[in-house]
């Protein structure tokens, strides 16, 4: 079943998760952003905006779980986009409090 309908700024859904209340957080491939939903209502609860497009998956870490990853793309970004988004392709940590940290990728493919 469907649970929710993507707005347009939201783009396309890509990787997802289940927090320690049984909520989807939905990473937003083109869209900039992880959305948490509810599953039984089919609302969205809360947008975190990250600083690049592609966001890719998203994941919980952490000693209590409280530390969201959220990993992102550069593919098909050509010099110019790249510039305006010099963190693509690398992995955020998002706390509690909902500040982003940027991590720099340890390899590339």
């Amino acid at each position: 079943r469907s649970i929710y309908k993507l707005e347009k700024e939201e783009s396309i859904p890509d990787g997802m998760c289940i927090d320690t209340e049984g909520k989807l957080w939905v990473a937003c491939y083109d869209g900039g952003r992880v959305i948490r939903l509810d599953p039984e209502t089919g609302k969205r609860l809360q947008t975190v905006k990250l600083p690049v497009d592609k966001t890719t998956s998203c994941c919980f870490g952490g000693k209590d779980y409280s530390e969201m990853y959220v990993t992102s793309a550069s593919d098909g970004m050509d010099k110019e986009w790249l510039s305006r988004q010099p963190q693509a392709g690398g992995i955020f940590k998002v706390n509690d409090t909902f500040s982003i940290h940027f991590r720099r990728p340890f390899f590339s493919l």
